[in-house]
């Protein structure tokens, strides 16, 4: 039989295991006696866990939730992803950095030597792309305060900041009353935080920057879910940000100002490319490419604007030859006379 203080580590590490055990069963696992069983979890609560008993058939015991978090054990996987989840905290944009950074730390103390090894061997330096200017961090408690309305499935009511002092078109912004939504889902993209709610005012779907927002309590009534367009919040915020990366010609906004967003491109064209269709699909993601022959394809892309879509398909080193529309011929026209505007002034400077 395992000692006293072995067999309380056993017990607890089966009780963190799963949700409910029942009494015998953990007797089994501990090979001791029911008896036994209940001794140990009497000396578990005295050190601060919230243990239950459950009652039924099978009664057993529940580790619970309580006032404070007590010690917990993790198996090698589990410390080891902790570790690596705790590295990477800084790209969260959650304003977590500092408390994730001593977190780590207490985690590498007790760690036993073969784990530390592990985790020395395996620094991450987190990189962010490179932008403009550095993404807003957002308070944590904003996030907890919108993560418990999505919870609780509660109207929340909050202030918005715009993202410039024209506004969003409501008004201005001091003056504004608070937007009314039913939270469905807190998402990260791209760095950022977004709240995915349906807004009551405007009747519609809509994504707000979370570091705009300024929760007002209290919450409003329940709400019963509603179902998001594209059938789960995946294909529903891809679509709302696409090109938000650059490649359809973004303002990187994605919709963040409380937009509604369309289901599919604003500008969509067609082109045949003298290019195989194997090389131009490595470098398509969203488009729809047709093979025409060893070396000829045709390509239909979508992007937020006409030239950015023709500026898009002019980074394939091709001939391009455009089947349609005509709004697509004339961004190409344009955007060639700006790039010869262009040549002709560094020749012009060259010549001084």
């Amino acid at each position: 039989m395992q000692k006293t203080s072995a067999r309380l580590l056993s017990l607890l590490s089966l009780l963190q295991a799963r949700r409910d055990w029942p009494g015998a069963l953990l007797a089994d696992r501990l090979d001791v006696s029911p008896r036994t069983v209940r001794r140990d979890v009497d000396r578990l609560r005295e050190l601060g866990y919230p243990i239950v008993a459950t009652k039924g058939p099978d009664g057993g015991y529940r580790l619970d939730a309580g006032a404070q978090l007590p010690p917990l054990l993790f198996d090698d996987d589990q410390a080891v992803a902790l570790a690596v989840a705790l590295q990477i905290a800084t790209t969260t944009g959650a304003g977590i950095e500092e408390a994730a950074a001593r977190a780590l730390n207490t985690v590498r103390q007790v760690m036993p030597a073969r784990l530390r090894r592990r985790i020395e061997t395996l620094r991450i330096t987190a990189v962010e792309r490179p932008v403009s200017r550095p993404d807003p961090q957002v308070d944590s408690s904003v996030l907890m305060a919108l993560g418990d309305a999505v919870h609780a499935r509660e109207v929340l009511r909050f202030d918005y900041t715009p993202a410039s002092p024209a506004g969003t078109g409501d008004g201005d912004p001091a003056d504004a009353p608070p937007r009314r939504v039913q939270p469905h889902h807190l998402v990260t993209w791209g760095g950022r935080w977004y709240l995915v709610a349906w807004d009551l005012d405007r009747d519609d779907w809509r994504t707000f920057r979370a570091d705009r927002i300024s929760p007002r309590t209290p919450t409003g009534p329940r709400f019963t879910p509603r179902e998001l367009p594209g059938g789960n919040v995946a294909a529903f915020v891809t679509s709302r940000f696409r090109g938000a990366d650059g490649s359809g010609g973004s303002d990187g906004s994605g919709g963040s100002d409380g937009s509604g967003g369309s289901d599919d491109w604003p500008c969509r064209g067609e082109v045949i490319l003298d290019l195989p269709a194997d090389v131009v699909l490595r470098h398509t993601r969203e488009g729809i490419v047709e093979e025409l022959g060893p070396d000829r394809c045709r390509l239909v892309l979508g992007s937020w604007s006409w030239p950015g879509l023709a500026a898009t398909l002019g980074r394939f080193d091709a001939d391009i030859e455009v089947v349609g529309p005509t709004e697509l011929k004339d961004a190409f026209a344009h955007l060639a006379r700006r790039y010869a505007n262009a040549a002709t002034n560094v020749l012009t400077q060259e010549t001084q």
